[in-house]
């Protein structure tokens, strides 16, 4: 049933042409040196590996964003709405990460960056929470369900973590970053199965 009127797939489509145009904007915002130099180019390393990290963790959204779509058991007002909140604040993920990468020693922008991702997990939370209520009446895998939103929970607590860290340490906070990203790194193979 798809009370709106309008199919997963368009859904999909629309989210993998927002989530191509961040990625875009991301390596945009990478600028070449001014010289030819080895030393020019170790200058820019902040840039790229905010840019490597942004790239990694968009990266793992599209692909359980696939997962979460192919899942859905319809398309409701609410989920579109859900899914634009979560669209809204990856749109925000170049900015921060750009920010960030020209300003990689200073608590603020890593603390920025960790905010952001934390209300794309938000974003995510509530979009799971979509699947559990429309899998009431299937036990398992709305217990499934209800597992993996526990994850996106800890996530959540994880970059708030960081963003506080940061303003201690900023190392931590990228550490924080990288072992999130690591947690998703394989795509919900199980999810895909249940839904198939």
């Amino acid at each position: 049933m798809e009370p709106t009127g309008m199919g997963k797939g368009r859904v999909e489509a629309f989210s993998d042409g927002v989530i191509a145009i961040i990625v875009t904007i991301m390596i945009l915002e990478l600028r070449t040196p001014s010289e030819p130099t080895l030393r020019a180019l170790l200058k820019i390393a902040p840039s790229f590996l905010s840019y490597l990290l942004s790239f990694l963790v968009v990266a793992i959204m599209w692909v359980n964003h696939h997962h979460f779509m192919h899942a859905a058991r319809e398309v409701s007002a609410r989920l579109l709405w859900l899914n634009m909140n979560l669209l809204f604040w990856m749109s925000l993920v170049p900015f921060v990460t750009d920010f960030m990468g020209k300003n990689h020693s200073q608590p603020f922008p890593v603390a920025l960056y960790g905010l952001d991702l934390a209300c794309c997990s938000v974003s995510f939370l509530l979009l799971r929470a979509e699947l559990v209520r429309q899998c009431r009446d299937l036990p398992e895998l709305a217990e499934y369900h209800s597992k993996v939103l526990r994850k996106n929970a800890f996530s959540l607590f994880l970059y708030l973590l960081s963003a506080a860290l940061a303003y201690i340490r900023v190392e931590v906070a990228y550490t924080i970053f990288i072992m999130v990203a690591a947690s998703y790194f394989l795509p919900e193979k199980r999810l895909a199965e249940s839904a198939g």
